[in-house]
C-alpha cells in the first residue's frame, strides 16, 4: 500500500495544563440574519473554538467542548495546513453550550 507523500497526518498531544483548540470561523450571523465578515469580528477581544486535545493536568474541559478564550492567548500552530491554538487551561474564559 503506497501512501500519498503529500498527505500529513499529525496529532498534537499537549502536556500538563495545556490544551489544543481548533478556532471556529470568525464570520458570524446576527439574530436578524446579517452576516458579519471575519474582518469585523477581529475587533472582538475573544474567540471561540473546539477543544481537540487536553493535557494530563486539565480538569473541567473535555475534547469536543466549545470554549471562549482571549484572542491573544496561547500559541498559534499550523499542522498539516490546519491552524490550531495551544493555550493554558487557566486562559479559558467559559464553556459554550449551543
Amino acid at each position: 500500500m503506497v501512501q500519498d507523500p503529500y498527505r500529513v497526518d499529525v496529532s498534537l498531544e499537549p502536556l500538563d495544563e495545556y490544551l489544543v483548540i481548533q478556532p471556529t470561523a470568525d464570520e458570524t450571523e446576527t439574530r436578524a440574519g446579517l452576516i458579519l465578515p471575519a474582518s469585523a469580528a477581529q475587533a472582538a477581544a475573544c474567540r471561540t473554538g473546539i477543544v481537540t486535545a487536553i493535557g494530563t493536568d486539565v480538569t473541567g474541559i473535555e475534547p469536543g467542548d466549545k470554549v471562549l478564550y482571549p484572542r491573544d492567548a496561547g500559541f498559534e500552530v499550523r499542522l498539516g495546513g490546519i491552524e490550531v491554538k495551544v493555550v493554558k487551561r487557566s486562559d479559558l474564559i467559559a464553556r459554550i453550550h449551543d
